[in-house]
């Protein structure tokens, strides 16, 4: 498979990856009057981890996944079997890499040094979202998000959250659960209280990824479906190839295929530390209840989205290689945890019901990489996002544009260079 020779162009961006983050790189570098090509090994589906999604876009995730306490927290969600954090136990000398690295960065000194950028890539991208939905024909809803809490300590736990989310001026407010009933009146909650993150949105993953695909394909961008890239080759005058896909040489090249990105770097022996954290989510069609805002189940780490007349619940964090089968009891934890933040659901409402289940590619610190492979011309990375794909997909694809276009981003991105664990 190659790139269609008629439309052959000595400026033109390969994009490898058809997710969120390879169409958002793809309309964006088109929108800067480059040629683009995208490479996808599959045909478009719901089955990737870009459509079936918690669809939220966060500047309240200001702290990265490698924080203060996530080791504890780890170690007591493993022994619950139901629990939303599992790492299977394997032989493997990359888990062993990524985990020693997340550690090393499960510090308060992290969380200082990585807040502030974190905050200005997901603002900006929720700026540049309002743009691409309307392009994408998809709706934007700009209600906020609900960080809703059952326990006391869950509750003073976000407050803390939310007095640094003041201090970085993103808006959030400390709800009692009289006030959550003012913001979603139709909705009854079993909670203690939460937080309400006002410059929050969400929307339906799926129908953003159909809207922004068709979009590019308009825009004048080349679609090259089933087909797999094998590995990356070095050329001359420090230039990488492809294998699998017959491209001609030189032309500018994007690795934006999630979980996979480090599989293909590694032919070219650099090393990319990252896991692939396996996420479910469940959608019930015809909801008892239809909150109008979404929210996250703080305890639990459940994500809840309505998305029109539906309802999803998105959660657990697997780190389990690149593994797509699905894991019952973590389903079931899921169900659980939407009942006792929200007593109506019962438990037949998700009898029957399919589970959806995608990768999420993560790295050791929490922060993506996005930027050139040092010592290669023309290879760009842009993964490693974790859950926050979706959110962080416009901004990443602004700065691939940039990179491509003349190698200097607006953004300081220093601390995403992909290369930065050596």
């Amino acid at each position: 498979m190659g790139v269609n020779s008629g439309s052959f162009d000595k400026d033109r961006v390969v994009i490898v990856g058809g997710g969120v983050i390879g169409l958002c790189s793809a309309y964006h570098c088109l929108k800067s009057g480059l040629p683009v090509t995208v490479i996808d090994q599959h045909q478009p589906s719901d089955s990737g981890c870009s459509y079936g999604n918690a669809g939220m876009v966060v500047p309240s995730h200001f702290i990265p996944l490698a924080a203060p306490g996530m080791i504890s927290k780890g170690l007591k969600w493993l022994a619950n079997p139901e629990g939303p954090f599992y790492i299977r136990p394997r032989a493997s000398m990359e888990l062993m890499r990524w985990c020693k690295i997340f550690m090393a960065h499960a510090t308060d000194k992290h969380v200082r040094e990585s807040r502030e950028l974190l905050r200005d890539l997901n603002l900006e991208s929720r700026r540049i979202f309002v743009g691409m939905a309307k392009d994408a024909g998809c709706k934007l809803e700009e209600k906020g998000l609900l960080m809703l809490c059952n326990t006391d300590k869950g509750l003073d736990e976000e407050a803390e959250v939310a007095g640094m989310a003041d201090e970085l001026g993103v808006q959030a407010e400390v709800c009692s659960p009289e006030r959550l009933k003012e913001l979603d009146p139709g909705i009854e909650m079993d909670v203690k209280g939460g937080v309400w993150f006002k410059q929050d949105c969400h929307m339906d993953p799926a129908s953003f990824m159909h809207g922004l695909r068709k979009k590019v394909v308009e825009m004048g961008a080349e679609m090259v479906t089933d087909a797999r890239v094998t590995a990356l080759h070095r050329g001359s005058a420090g230039t990488v190839s492809l294998d699998g896909v017959n491209i001609p040489p030189g032309l500018q090249i994007v690795l934006a295929c999630g979980s996979w990105s480090g599989d293909l770097l590694k032919t070219l022996g650099r090393r990319l530390p990252m896991q692939a954290g396996k996420g479910y989510s469940l959608t019930l069609d015809r909801p008892t209840q239809l909150p109008e805002l979404c929210s996250i189940l703080c305890e639990a780490k459940v994500a809840v989205t309505p998305m029109g007349a539906h309802l999803r619940f998105a959660g657990t964090m697997e780190i389990c290689g690149n593994d797509i089968s699905v894991n019952p009891r973590r389903v079931r934890g899921i169900v659980r945890s939407a009942q006792k933040y929200f007593p109506r659901l019962k438990q037949g409402d998700f009898e029957g019901l399919k589970p959806w289940v995608g990768l999420r590619p993560c790295s050791p610190d929490g922060l993506p990489y996005i930027g050139r492979v040092s010592g290669y011309s023309n290879l760009t990375v842009a993964t490693g996002h974790s859950m926050m794909g979706l959110s962080m997909g416009p901004v990443t694809g602004m700065l691939v544009s940039e990179i491509v276009a003349d190698g200097q981003p607006l953004l300081d991105i220093t601390k995403l260079a992909p290369l930065r664990f050596g």
